[in-house]
């Protein structure tokens, strides 16, 4: 190789152009906010009978849990409510614990920015999904800034762990109708995004993009499998046939009938049955690989998010400190702005800067048009946010910024229920720590740079290489065994996807060493070409004979 003249660093353009465009809301979109309505209704609502709405903080700690797993199989679902409600309840009581020791608000923004940083690294290593570190963020540092006494902690704590047992109940119960309903989901969007793919037939603009996407969906649709635990379950092994069938048509789109996987998606909808399609269990051997790949150590992962917690530590420090230099009541609210904001990289951390200060401006307009009604009566104050928890979970999926238009208000109501306060001092606050918090946040956001997303292109490159020397030796043989065939065609594809989701990470980030773009452009097409040899050597029984259906019963 001769020597490179790319520049030792690169920067991005920042973009502006669709960051506020709204999306197709989610499928399930009516799922998390119903969800947390019936988790949120029922503790805030006792305690309105009983003439406590001022420990409606510490409930609501645990009921927001509600928000987490929706994604998720009811058996992952089930452990990660649970490290969730764990998790949040820790942070509450070292939250709290603090606030009963020191006044210092030095102190306490600082303990709040290192918590961030480590409820940021965990989210983002065991892959919590959204939404993930924020809520944690918001429930802990406001903690920080509550009147306690170190007597009141353990029953302020008991509170948010009985209404997060609560939480946990709701989030469960729809699996006693469809039990198997997210793994059918993921399964029929993978299908569905295959089958986009195949349409383009190698000749659109958009070909690589539809490519990139499907496989994303098919990735998604073996984490959601895998996590469901054991492999026995007839519908799981129907749904990963699929999952399969999908793959194939990924890898050998030509061969494939768009049609067939469309009306497999469908068929997943609802309680309705599963479609068995005909194979061999031979080509689910490569799952094994898949579960060794997802069962990396949590250092292994936290080491590689180092960079972030450090963002996200200094960025919370200093946007606090910002707050308090500016003489403002509340700097745990520029804190939490600071710690919403990161994302993988520099870009993506701008774009939802803009949404976030967009949603936060319009959301405190909202607030002051709607605390006249709340402030009529109690009850009228506990109605309010529960309709802007409905509706920022309704809408939060179709862009950030429109979610964050009910956030808003309902963060400024939960600060009501202790005691009234003043609205035009509240607004007057939010305003600027929003400002400040996305300000500061975003400025360490450049300044701490990733040199690790480089480096992890150069791993993905690696294990893409080596995955692909493997499927050409076994394809070298004059029968290769279907069972190391189908490990290794699994392999490559999750080392292919892998190196996407790498190369896109990386892509955004600044002030890094220019990136190996032609190495990776032809690292996936000699993967991909390697891909479809695998499939067409595996014969016509991986496609073709996917057309004879039958169905199994859930």
């Amino acid at each position: 190789m001769g020597m490179s003249t790319a520049p030792a660093t690169t920067t991005r353009r920042l973009p502006l152009a669709g960051l506020l465009r709204l999306g197709r809301p989610s499928d399930i979109w009516f799922k998390p906010a119903f969800s947390v309505v019936a988790a949120v209704a029922p503790p805030n609502l006792t305690l309105l009978a009983l003439g406590r709405l001022d420990l409606a903080t510490y409930t609501m700690a645990g009921s927001l849990c509600a928000l987490y797993g929706h994604n998720r199989p009811y058996p992952a679902r089930a452990r990660t409510l649970a490290g969730v409600i764990l998790g949040m309840v820790a942070g509450l009581a070292l939250a709290l614990t603090v606030a009963s020791l020191t006044t210092n608000a030095v102190v306490l923004v600082t303990v709040g920015a290192l918590m961030a940083a480590v409820q940021k690294a965990l989210c983002d290593a065991t892959r919590v999904g959204p939404p993930g570190n924020v809520v944690l963020a918001f429930i802990s540092s406001a903690s920080l800034f509550v009147p306690q006494t170190f007597g009141q902690v353990p029953g302020h704590v008991a509170l948010a762990l009985a209404a997060g047992a609560w939480a946990w109940l709701v989030g469960m119960a729809p699996g006693l109708l469809r039990p198997h309903g997210p793994e059918r989901r993921a399964t029929a969007h993978a299908l569905k995004a295959t089958a986009a793919h195949v349409d383009t037939r190698g000749t659109a603009d958009g070909h690589a993009r539809t490519r990139a996407t499907a496989a994303a969906a098919v990735q998604a649709a073996w984490q959601s499998l895998l996590a469901t635990g054991a492999r026995t379950d007839r519908t799981r092994r129907a749904l990963e046939h699929l999952v399969v069938r999908a793959e194939v048509a990924l890898a050998a789109p030509a061969d494939a009938d768009p049609a067939l996987l469309r009306g497999w998606a469908r068929a997943l909808h609802g309680t309705g049955r599963v479609p068995r399609v005909a194979g061999a269990d031979d080509e689910l051997l490569g799952i094994d690989a898949e579960l060794a790949a997802a069962q990396r150590p949590l250092w292994h992962r936290l080491g590689l998010l180092s960079p972030l917690a450090a963002r996200t530590a200094l960025g919370c420090a200093l946007a606090g400190y910002a707050s308090l230099a500016l003489g403002v009541g509340r700097p745990y609210w520029a804190l939490v702005t600071a710690a919403s904001l990161y994302q993988a990289n520099v870009t993506l951390t701008w774009s939802r800067g803009v949404q976030r200060v967009v949603g936060n401006l319009l959301g405190v307009l909202v607030f002051a048009a709607v605390v006249p009604l709340a402030h009529l009566h109690p009850a009228a104050l506990v109605l309010c946010c529960l309709a802007f928890n409905f509706g920022a979970e309704a809408l939060i999926g179709r862009n950030y910024w429109l979610g964050s238009v009910c956030v808003t208000p309902m963060a400024l109501l939960v600060t009501e229920f202790a005691r009234t306060q003043d609205a035009g001092q509240l607004v007057a606050e939010r305003v600027v720590d929003t400002l400040v918090g996305a300000l500061v946040g975003f400025a360490t956001a450049v300044v701490v740079t990733n040199r690790r997303a480089g480096d992890r292109i150069e791993h993905s490159l690696t294990a893409v290489e080596r995955a692909r020397e493997q499927a050409a030796r076994v394809l070298a043989g004059p029968q290769p065994d279907p069972r190391a065939l189908e490990s290794a065609r699994r392999t490559l594809a999750a080392a292919l996807a892998e190196l996407r989701a790498t190369a896109d990470a990386a892509s955004g980030e600044w002030w890094q060493r220019a990136l190996p773009q032609e190495r990776v452009v032809l690292a996936e097409q000699s993967g991909h070409r390697t891909l479809a040899a695998t499939v067409r050597r595996q014969g016509p029984h991986t496609w073709d004979h996917a057309r004879t259906t039958e169905d199994v019963r859930p």
